[in-house]
């Protein structure tokens, strides 16, 4: 997020923040292969999403949250070994 000491953190930067820390901690939940493929799918969607999305499209913002709750939430049953990526273009489309 790249605060620093003097600034605070807005309630739309610690929900993804949390967010963030939720995906990790249930991360160290599965195998470590699976553990290793989920951190880095996770901190690569972060990383895009902090590039892409407009940080005043507050809409956007709150769907990918509830997005974002809805995958943890999956990701937390432990049925769930993994997480893929799909990456959607204008054009093509790959997963």
């Amino acid at each position: 997020m790249g605060a620093s000491k003097g600034q605070k953190l807005s309630g739309m930067q610690r929900q993804v923040l949390s967010l963030y820390r939720g995906f990790l901690r249930a991360a160290r939940l599965k195998p470590t292969e699976d553990r290793r493929q989920i951190e880095s799918i996770v901190s690569a969607e972060f990383r895009r999403n902090s590039k892409q999305v407009d940080r005043k499209n507050f809409l956007y913002i709150e769907y990918l949250l509830r997005r974002g709750k809805k995958q943890l939430d999956q990701l937390k049953s432990p049925d769930t070994i993994g997480l893929s990526s799909c990456n959607v273009s204008s054009s093509k489309k790959k997963c």
